[in-house]
C-alpha cells in the first residue's frame, strides 16, 4: 500500500516507529539521569499514531495546562516535534537543578523557564539522534520555542500548520522517575511530513 497518510501506515512500520521511540526514550532518561546526577528510571514508552483530539485526550484534555517546547525538523526529514511537560516533570527538574519548591506553572520564572526548555532541548536531541542512528539520515532540530498553555492551544499549532498533510501525530508518552519522584509524565509528538516519513520507511527497508 502506497504511503500517502500517517493512517497508511502498516503494522510493521509503526513497530518500526515503536523501535525508534523505545531507543529514543531510553537515550533520554540516560540525558536526563546525567542531568539531574540521579538514576532516572523508565517505563517501557507507549507510542501511537493518534488523531489531535484522541492525544489532547490523553494529554489530560483541551484545558490541560502544560508545558509545551516546539522544535522545527529540517535536513532529510521536514516536520515538527512537540514535547510536552506535565507538571510533575517541571517540579522533577527544578527541584533536582536549582532546588525550586514549585507548585504551579503561574510560579516559574526566567531562571526556571531557562532550565525546562534546555532539558527538553537535550532530551528532544535524544529521540531524534536515535532516529538518525537507526536510518541513517541527516536530521536537524531547531533552536526550541516554549510555551506554558492548555493542551487544547498547544495541539492547534501543529493541527493547523499540517491540516492538509494529516490529521494524525505520532504520540509518545513517557513515565519518568527516581528515588525522590515515581511519576512524571512526558509525551512527544512526532509529526514529521509524509515525504519524510516515506524516507525513514524506505531507509528501513519498509517502504513496502
Amino acid at each position: 500500500m502506497a504511503l500517502n497518510d500517517y493512517s497508511d501506515l502498516s503494522e510493521m512500520q509503526l513497530d518500526a516507529l515503536r523501535e525508534i521511540g523505545n531507543i529514543g526514550s531510553g537515550n533520554a532518561a540516560t540525558a536526563l539521569s546525567s542531568m539531574l546526577e540521579k538514576a532516572v528510571n523508565i517505563a517501557v514508552p507507549k507510542i501511537n499514531v493518534l488523531d489531535y483530539n484522541t492525544a489532547c485526550d490523553q494529554l489530560g484534555g483541551p484545558e490541560q495546562l502544560l508545558v509545551g517546547i516546539l522544535f522545527s525538523l529540517s535536513g532529510d526529514i521536514t516536520g515538527m516535534m512537540m514535547f510536552l511537560l506535565h507538571k510533575e516533570f517541571a517540579h522533577m527538574v527544578l527541584n533536582s537543578l536549582v532546588g525550586s519548591e514549585f507548585d504551579g506553572f503561574s510560579e516559574l520564572d526566567e531562571m526556571d523557564k531557562s532550565t525546562i526548555q534546555e532539558v527538553g532541548n537535550i532530551m528532544a536531541a535524544s529521540y531524534i539522534n536515535a532516529m538518525a542512528a537507526m536510518t541513517g539520515l541527516t536530521i536537524d532540530i531547531s533552536v526550541p520555542t516554549m510555551n506554558v498553555d492548555m493542551a487544547g492551544a498547544l495541539l492547534s499549532v501543529p493541527a493547523i500548520y499540517y491540516a492538509n498533510i494529516s490529521d494524525k501525530i505520532i504520540m509518545i508518552e513517557d513515565e519518568f522517575g527516581h528515588e525522590e519522584n515515581n511519576g512524571a509524565s512526558s509525551h512527544i509528538l512526532l509529526i514529521p511530513e509524509v515525504d519524510g516519513l516515506k524516507k525513514i520507511m524506505e531507509s528501513l527497508g519498509l517502504d513496502t
